[in-house]
């Protein structure tokens, strides 16, 4: 066990050069003694050889060889002699000369060389030292705590992975190619016991047995730590290698810094967003990922660095594990003090963060949402978004951090500043508090239904609407002087709940932010799961990103892009703790959520805060729109229907449809209204309205009348209960009912009439006939699978919906009504009872109570009844003004043909409804007659002229019968 620092060697300070003589030398001022150049003294040469001395030597020779002449003497001769000799001394007194001045040179060079080697050792000791302070080690570290987090430049750049040689900045000139002074320039530019260096971004794999390899690793990892204080350096901890219980402690493995620097055992993967790597490897093997170093530990003293291509050995510095603690725990109690970064445990308001005076500039949209390191923080949706994303789970204090960011935009700005929508998704009470603030436009919750998918969909109009406002003054976005439009901020808490329920606003959001800055429009959406929910084209314009506390670091990552979020404390250690990560952040900030009380909302409440702002949506439909208020006095041609809401125009109008636009289906629920809008439609024509409504013989009158006069243009024909009528039918009459029915419609467009058509299911026959109509009215449905049968979308199902409240061709309507119920349409069902007239009239009804009280009641009016037979037998002719009725059953009346046609060719038959069975063949007819509802005393009367009508006959339950249908 790695158990003490690995001392660093201190600076060699001897002035004695290795293998030279000891030379005194003063001493030099640092600041001369590093601009003072060392030069070291040039190679000595020899002076080249004095030429042979002919003149010196050929005079004496000449003066000899004259004084011979002259003196004649012989002795004189042996003058010449000295020339030679004169010549030759010459030469060896220059020889003698060279020799004194080499070793005089040779001295005067060994002593320069001394002491520039002298000057080396000083130099390099002194720039050694400068080194080691500028990058010291941990042991330097500890031993000089003003040097901890002390800012230096460069120093956090660069990791000391030992003491080893290096490259001197000391130079040397002269020499030239003396042995000597080569081997003092080598020895000049090579620092010994020097820092060795690496960049921090380099990554180092540290190979060796595991205690020496993780107590390197850790030495590497605090020196750094120690370097730069925490937000400039961030510690990331892999899951292997021998524990990092040590590094749990230090400041910088809980706050982002700039700088993010992971540690990691053999087996741990690199992260995404490591800047720098430091792995504990175990064997010598492939290069593990992004480690350019290679370090392998041979002992505490010995190690060799393999980098860039270089090979050399380094003395590493090692730390035990309790040693790494006692530094961590110091930083820790360090960042607390000197920094402000002990954990909050406090809560902190609101109120104490806000400035006194609210003095917004309108290009921007500062708020104070919390502290950082024991100041207030801020976020500019303007600046730093414009649409922000905010992540938490629930407890997280997610809707706490939305409450107080929208209340320290509301304290901060006017009401002609910013102005809020706030849409509550979990739950409907997040925002309730708020309703009452100016700048609050509207809460809208998951309570609402569709009422909230509307609110959501007016965003379309305003983006128009702020759009036009740009264009009107000629500006090009909200910055603009003259666009005097307040910044809308739509605050959505829960989006992914409000995407689960409406899937298909998704794309209003994804418009509003790519639209939104310019248009002063900005999100801030809170989620608990971003990854999945938040699509890619959503999340790229929301830069302004906040995450609480997450479950899942890929939300984490999501969010603030590390898994810091994902790292907070469940409960109560951990709520209110954000980090929060601006567009042009490279790491995110750390910090804690400002709490509000009722008292912070009151006061924003009350703050005169300018004018109301302007809602971006319009009030939901009323539950009853009448006629007369949405129908003007000059409608013309056309038929109001209701009041239309068209959220994304912002707007409500009538809903009309022209007379030429051929027919309309309403289609409904029992209680939805269907009667009541045909009814309305009828109000507003009387005059050319036709009813076919569900009562069988009032329909089969009106599709008769239509069917032999044809109605003339501008005709409004109104069926009720469609899907109904024809079975109300029996068999044959329904086939005629539907033919006349199919016939109307098809033809309706070309003859000008306007049919509109009320409906409980489009099934059987009535879809034939719905596929005939243009426009289509759709109301409550029981299910939602009746209501997409019905031809409506399935996200405008609803169930509870008020009467009246429906879909007209897509579009949300409250269709109006009538004050007028039809009093015509009313009067129409009454029919007086038929009683003969004079001459004979022949009567075929069964045997039974009911045909002896009509025949009971003719007698009590004067008419004289016989039988069939009788009249067979004997028939007396009615005297004038007398009627005559023969009475008898099917039977008899076939037994007697020539009574039965002469009765029918000549005078009125009456048949009672009891005997449609037998009306064909007792009449002689092929049609069938008007249709008579069974058990209402009704009967056909045939004319001489062969045309059926419809009676009513007398008796005790005639009245009883009418009510019946």
């Amino acid at each position: 066990m790695v158990s003490t620092f690995t001392p660093r060697p201190a600076a060699v300070d001897a002035r004695t050069p290795p293998g030279g003589r000891t030379v005194a030398l003063r001493p030099m001022d640092p600041a001369v003694h590093e601009a003072a150049r060392l030069v070291l003294p040039p190679t000595w040469t020899r002076p080249p050889r004095p030429p042979l001395p002919v003149l010196a030597s050929v005079v004496p020779l000449l003066g000899a060889v004259v004084l011979w002449l002259v003196t004649g003497s012989i002795l004189s001769l042996w003058l010449a002699l000295l020339g030679p000799l004169i010549g030759a001394a010459t030469m060896l007194d220059g020889v003698r000369g060279a020799r004194r001045a080499r070793t005089h040179a040779g001295r005067a060079a060994d002593d320069a060389r001394a002491a520039v080697a002298v000057a080396i050792v000083e130099r390099h000791g002194a720039e050694r030292l400068r080194r080691w302070a500028r990058h010291p080690d941990v042991a330097h570290f500890v031993a000089h705590d003003d040097e901890v987090w002390r800012a230096v430049p460069g120093r956090a750049d660069a990791l000391v992975v030992g003491a080893g040689a290096a490259a001197s900045e000391l130079r040397v000139d002269g020499g030239e190619d003396d042995p000597a002074s080569r081997e003092i320039r080598a020895r000049a530019a090579i620092l010994t016991e020097a820092p060795v260096l690496l960049p921090v971004g380099a990554g180092i794999a540290v190979l060796g047995p595991a205690v020496l390899a993780d107590a390197v690793v850790r030495g590497l990892a605090l020196q750094l730590c120690l370097s730069a204080p925490p937000g400039e350096v961030e510690l990331t901890l892999g899951r292997g290698g021998a524990g990092h219980a040590w590094a749990e402690q230090l400041p910088h493995s809980r706050m982002p810094g700039r700088t993010v620097l992971a540690v990691l055992g053999p087996d741990d993967a690199v992260p995404a967003d490591a800047d720098a790597v430091l792995v504990s490897a175990r064997e010598a093997g492939p290069t593990p990922p992004r480690c350019a170093a290679v370090l392998t530990v041979h002992s505490p003293q010995r190690a060799r660095l393999d980098y860039a291509g270089r090979v050399q050995e380094v003395a590493v510095e090692a730390v035990a594990p309790a040693q790494a603690a006692s530094i961590a725990g110091s930083l820790a109690e360090r960042a607390g003090t000197v920094l402000g970064q002990r954990e909050e445990t406090s809560t902190v308001l609101l109120a104490s963060l806000l400035p006194q005076e609210s003095s917004g500039p309108r290009e921007g949209l500062s708020a104070v949402i919390g502290v950082d390191v024991g100041h207030p923080f801020a976020v500019d949706l303007v600046a730093d978004g414009p649409h922000a994303v905010v992540a938490g789970v629930t407890g997280s204090g997610k809707s706490e951090l939305l409450i107080t960011w929208i209340l320290s935009l509301c304290a901060t700005y006017t009401t002609r500043e910013v102005s809020f929508l706030l849409a509550d998704f979990k739950g409907g009470t997040a925002f309730d508090a708020l309703a009452d603030v100016p700048h609050v436009t509207g809460v809208i919750t998951d309570l609402d239904g569709a009422g909230a998918r509307r609110a959501i969909e007016s965003l379309r109009a305003e983006v128009r609407w702020r759009e036009a406002e740009l264009a009107r003054v000629g500006a090009r976005d909200v910055r603009d002087a003259r666009a005097e439009l307040p910044r809308l901020v739509i605050v959505v808490d829960e989006f992914a709940a409000l995407l689960d329920g409406h899937p298909e606003l998704h794309a209003v959001f994804t418009d509003v932010a790519a639209r939104g800055r310019a248009l002063g429009m900005h999100l801030i959406l809170g989620t608990q799961r971003v990854a999945g929910v938040v699509r890619d084209a959503l999340l790229a314009n929301c830069p302004l990103r906040v995450s609480l506390r997450v479950t899942d670091p890929i939300d984490s990552r999501a969010v603030v892009g590390t898994d810091h979020a994902a790292q907070l404390p469940g409960g109560a250690p951990g709520r209110g703790i954000a980090f929060v990560r601006r567009s042009g952040d490279r790491s995110p900030t750390r910090i804690r959520v400002a709490l509000t009380v009722p008292a912070d909302i009151a006061a924003v409440r009350d703050r005169d805060g300018g004018v109301r702002p302007r809602r971006p949506w319009l009030p939901e439909l009323p539950a009853l729109v009448r006629l007369d208020d949405v129908r003007g006095p000059d409608a013309g041609g056309e038929l109001v229907l209701g009041l239309v809401d068209e959220p994304e125009l912002q707007r409500q109008r009538p809903a009309v449809l022209g007379v030429t636009d051929r027919g309309l289906l309403i289609v409904g629920g029992a209680g939805t209204g269907r009667t009541t809008i045909l009814r309305a439609i009828a109000a507003q024509v009387p005059a050319e309205a036709v009813w076919v409504d569900s009562t069988p013989e009032r329909a089969w009158d009106a599709l008769a009348a239509l069917t032999e006069r044809p109605a003339p243009r501008g005709t409004v024909l109104l069926i009720d209960d469609l899907d109904a009528l024809a079975t109300r039918f029996p068999h044959e009459y329904a086939m005629v009912v539907t033919e006349r029915i199919e016939r109307l419609l098809r033809g309706a467009g070309d003859a000008g009439i306007f049919v509109a058509v009320a409906m409980q299911r489009p099934t059987g026959a009535a879809a034939r006939f719905a596929e005939l109509l243009p426009h289509r009215a759709v109301l409550a449905m029981p299910s939602r699978a009746e209501y997409i049968a019905a031809g409506g979308e399935s996200a405008h199902h609803t169930p509870d919906a008020p009467a009246g409240r429906g879909r007209l061709d897509g579009r949300a309507v409250q269709f109006c009504v009538a004050t007028d119920l039809d009093p015509e349409r009313s009067a129409a069902a009454a029919l007086d009872a038929w009683f003969p007239s004079s001459g004979i009239t022949g009567f075929v009804g069964r045997r039974s109570a009911a045909t002896r009280e009509v025949l009971a009641a003719w007698q009590s009016r004067g008419a004289r009844v016989i039988p069939v037979e009788d009249a067979v037998r004997d028939i007396q002719a009615p005297t004038p003004g007398e009627a005559l009725v023969i009475a008898g059953d099917p039977d008899q009346w076939q037994r007697h043909w020539s009574l039965l046609a002469q009765v029918r060719g000549d005078h009125d038959l009456v048949i009672d409804a009891a005997c449609q069975a037998e009306y064909r063949l007792i009449a002689g007819e092929r049609d069938l007659p008007p249709y008579c509802a069974p058990g209402g005393a009704r009967a056909w009367l045939r004319k001489a002229d062969g045309h059926p009508q419809r009676i009513a006959l007398p008796g005790a339950d005639l009245q009883l019968a009418l009510d019946r249908v």
